[in-house]
């Protein structure tokens, strides 16, 4: 069993897979828009959504994170219900990680040792998606 992130946009999916692409090094494994998927008769895909994207899914750290846009007729709010934890044994690499979504992003917290960890903070992207950061060095 697996517990996987999901994340959903409102029309702005594939600049956000190329973006955490980027920062986490990694290509998307599934990529898949609306217009790919066959219609069914009288329920053709308004024109507005066939270039947005259906399914993407990116690899970070061995865990499967999902990617979607949402329907344009019911748009969501970003980031609210959304904490993405990285945990990684590799500090250098983390920390790395970490500074680059804080540059277009707002740190919510300094990555910093805790009492469980020789590294711990969290981080806003530029979409408004929490990501908690968190060194695995044993401690816990």
């Amino acid at each position: 069993m697996t517990v996987n992130v999901y994340m959903i946009f409102n029309g702005n999916c594939e600049e956000a897979v190329a973006y955490y692409g980027k920062v986490f090094d990694t290509e998307p494994s599934e990529f898949s828009r609306f217009g790919d998927m066959p219609s069914e008769p009288g329920q053709e895909m308004p024109e507005e959504m066939k270039n947005r994207i259906m399914h993407a899914s990116l690899d970070i750290h061995g865990s499967p994170v999902m990617f979607s846009d949402a329907m344009s007729s019911a748009p969501i709010s970003i980031g609210q219900n959304i904490h993405v934890a990285v945990i990684s044994d590799d500090l250098a690499k983390m920390t790395q990680e970490f500074e680059r979504l804080g540059q277009d992003g707002k740190i919510q917290m300094e990555l910093q040792e805790t009492f469980w960890s020789l590294g711990y903070g969290i981080v806003e992207d530029k979409y408004g998606v929490a990501w908690m950061f968190s060194h695995d060095d044993g401690r816990q």
